[in-house]
């Protein structure tokens, strides 16, 4: 009987120095394959793959399109690419963001809960938002094992605490504990996959983050997963239909951009900020218009004209003002960072 050979791994900020040590730890009779997704910024070159390579004897790279599944080795997602395992290969796509990141934890584990069922072990580690619940989710219903890191200990308990709140949970652990862990379950025997029936729901979602859907189906997909909502979304425009899954609230659009409520209420505070700033642009710019348009009345000894340009840009000024200090003081804490392996690269 097969072990728990297929291991997912999701982090976010403070994820590097949580992955270092977990590699560094693991052996190289590993009989099991690790997935990694870590967010990483679109335009950044990752160089991840180095940083966990020289921390143990497992070899790690970015994962390729259509690559091998082999045991004892660390498959990494490349930047702006989700990383999907099927069945004894990897799919590499470049497609919608999931709660607002490509790659995104979400995507992973589901892909390996509708390939692997019980054979997968899920474990996320610090970062923000809430990212991965989604994912283990499914890798629970299809009878995998549920692992986080403990979040008292974690940088960013974000992720981790969402999932406690969303799963069940089979491991809450310190970082310490995670490759002790991940080998133990490697070497025990999977429960019969039998008895955790993939889910057509679920096995829908993953053909979508596959998006080797048509047009048509990719619309009756989404459709009969939710019910269509009253919200738009933030990336394409385009309607966002409601899901309960579990008890958790979420969204998808049928191009496949897909949100938990947070993250959604996450990328329309930042829509709703882009869209103010480019307000104190455009009234910056009519002041600064109607100031010339005023100078130049002046020198036409176009009095009358001259004061209504500038009580125009006397009233772009004030309303200018009025927005930026609304934005400057809308956040009175610092936004997680999407990432901290470039910082963490420089101190390597």
């Amino acid at each position: 009987m097969q072990g728990h050979d297929i291991i997912v791994i999701g982090a976010s900020a403070g994820g590097v120095e949580a992955l270092r040590q977990i590699v560094h730890e693991l052996p190289s009779d590993l009989q099991a394959a690790l997935f990694v997704v870590l967010h990483v910024p679109a335009q950044t070159p990752s160089i991840l793959p180095q940083i966990l390579d020289r921390e143990g004897p497992l070899p790690v790279g970015h994962a390729l399109d259509g690559e091998p599944i082999k045991y004892g080795r660390i498959y990494v997602a490349p930047p702006d690419n989700h990383l999907l395992v099927m069945r004894d290969r990897v799919r590499v796509v470049h497609g919608p963001k999931e709660n607002r990141y490509r790659p995104s934890v979400d995507p992973l584990f589901r892909s390996a809960a509708v390939a692997y069922g019980t054979r997968v072990v899920g474990c996320v580690l610090t970062g923000a938002l809430d990212d991965g619940a989604v994912g283990m989710l499914a890798v629970k219903r299809r009878g995998g094992v549920c692992v986080v890191q403990d979040p008292d200990e974690a940088i960013y308990p974000g992720m981790p605490s969402s999932v406690m709140r969303s799963v069940k949970v089979d491991h809450v652990v310190r970082l310490s504990e995670v490759a002790p862990l991940i080998v133990r379950l490697s070497r025990e025997p999977a429960a019969d996959e039998g008895a955790y029936p993939l889910d057509k729901d679920l096995e829908t979602e993953n053909r979508i983050a596959e998006q080797e859907l048509d047009p048509q189906e990719f619309l009756e997909a989404v459709e009969n997963l939710g019910t269509i909502s009253s919200f738009t979304c933030p990336e394409c425009g385009g309607s966002l239909w409601e899901l309960h899954d579990g008890g958790m609230l979420r969204f998808r659009c049928h191009v496949g951009h897909a949100y938990s409520a947070d993250s959604l209420v996450a990328e329309q505070t930042d829509s709703l900020e882009l869209a103010l700033w480019s307000a104190v642009r455009a009234l910056e710019e009519k002041m600064a218009l109607s100031n010339r348009m005023a100078e130049r009345s002046r020198q036409r000894n176009f009095q009358k004209a001259a004061r209504g340009f500038d009580e125009k840009a006397r009233e772009a000024k004030q309303q200018a003002d009025m927005l930026r200090q609304l934005l400057l003081g809308a956040r009175d804490e610092p936004k997680p960072a999407e990432s901290d392996e470039q910082e963490e690269v420089v101190e390597s």
